[in-house]
């Protein structure tokens, strides 16, 4: 398909490299701006006298004064899984904590349950409504995490139904294996037995399969849970060796509840991101800042547990931090994976500009699953991902909330009115 969309009251084309630190917010805008795409790809962009003129022949499409950006890209998903955990969302709201409902037998390993009973075409078809939504509220590409299955078998089930929705789309999606996501009930009390059978079993055995079976794709990521309640340093580092040695891409979870030194661990393994960080600390931020590992965070996981503390967004982004945002869709914690809701927390409860939000939710988010080259922003040669917004005003995506501004999604070059 070949188009020329022009007539965009502002086009964020957020060119150039990730941004880092105080760098965050360049938008790059063009008033009255188009792009041209042909095929998949991106051919052109300026402003929209000039490229009407020059591309007098290209089939137009009128962005009729709206603003037109890179498709948001959400870094950290947990999109595959059955079932939900309301009740869980009511037993916090009458004073558990998140530890004490897992510790109880609930959280992570509940959903485990659900979704390790399900059949294949229930987990798809939940999975897959949710891919759509998250689509529709113009989030272009996401990372998704197994992690409800927590064996070899389940884990790669999940795998699979992420391999089958991105073949579907329009949704591209981004896979991670997640089994170090708890510690499944039967290996209750052997928390380190669990980790060697990661490391040693489903590690090698997941190379094994996808290097038969997904020759054209790169090896999925590996992220682990380091945090309190789940996994220690230790067992993390063990579980990245492994990961390492294999050619895996690394990703954690850390600094939610308590801050272990698993960002540290992360930075010195050349994790590709480090996300939640919440609790993580001064010296910490220093690392990250001096490092290539992408700071992302979830502001819909501390909203969803109504909690008052958000990632020091100011304070990474002041060290010269790469900071990405995400929206940490899952069933127990933030059953959300609108990024527009997503910008809006961040400039409320983190103090980002709307400008920051954006870039943080687009090329360093992109950064965030190594795939900045790609996606992210809105120059020749890059993919043809861009949302035309319900607005004629950037800023009008944080300072609105609870609608979705999406007019219409362009994928690979493809128009989806929403």
């Amino acid at each position: 398909m070949t188009m020329l969309i022009h007539s965009a009251s502002q086009l964020l084309t957020i060119a150039g490299p990730p941004q880092r630190g105080r760098m965050l917010g360049k938008l790059g805008i063009i008033q009255n701006g188009a792009v041209v795409i042909r095929g998949e790809t991106i051919t052109a962009v300026g402003e929209s006298r000039s490229l009407l003129k020059e591309y007098p022949d290209e089939p137009r499409f009128d962005a009729n004064g709206c603003v037109v950006m890179p498709g948001l890209v959400d870094p950290h998903t947990h999109l595959p899984w059955v079932g939900d955990r309301a009740n869980e969302f009511e037993m916090r709201l009458m004073g558990k904590s998140y530890i004490e409902i897992m510790t109880a037998g609930g959280g992570i390993n509940s959903t485990v349950t659900t979704t390790r009973q399900a059949s294949d075409t229930q987990l798809l078809e939940e999975s897959r409504q949710r891919a759509l939504s998250i689509f529709k509220h113009g989030t272009t590409t996401a990372e998704a995490k197994t992690g409800y299955g927590l064996t070899l078998e389940s884990e790669m089930r999940l795998l699979q139904v992420l391999m089958t929705l991105n073949q579907e789309g329009p949704l591209e999606l981004i896979p991670t294996f997640m089994g170090a996501h708890a510690t499944p009930l039967e290996y209750d009390g052997r928390p380190d037995d669990y980790v060697n059978l990661i490391s040693n079993n489903m590690l090698p055995k997941l190379a094994e399969w996808w290097k038969t079976d997904h020759l054209e794709k790169s090896l999925p990521f590996v992220d682990v849970f380091c945090d309190q309640g789940a996994f220690t340093v230790a067992q993390t580092e063990s579980i990245f060796k492994a990961a390492s040695e294999l050619g895996f891409p690394l990703k954690i979870h850390a600094d939610e509840f308590e801050n272990l030194g698993g960002t540290r661990l992360a930075i010195s393994f050349g994790a590709t991101s480090a996300d939640h960080l919440v609790k993580t600390n001064p010296q910490d931020i220093l690392a990250l800042a001096a490092s290539g590992t992408v700071a992302v965070s979830l502001p819909c996981t501390p909203f969803g547990l109504a909690q008052q503390e958000y990632s020091p967004a100011r304070e990474i982004l002041a060290a010269d931090g790469l900071f990405a945002l995400a929206s940490d869709l899952n069933p127990g914690t933030a059953w959300c994976g609108n990024m527009q809701f997503v910008i809006a927390l961040a400039c409320r409860y983190m103090k980002l500009t709307p400008a920051q939000a954006i870039a943080a939710a687009t090329i360093n988010a992109a950064a965030a699953i190594k795939k900045s080259g790609d996606i992210g922003s809105l120059e020749i040669g890059k993919q043809a991902d861009l949302l035309v917004l319900d607005v004629d005003d950037y800023r009008q995506l944080a300072y609105r909330f609870g609608v979705n501004l999406v007019r219409h999604v362009i994928k690979k070059g493809r128009v989806h009115p929403i």
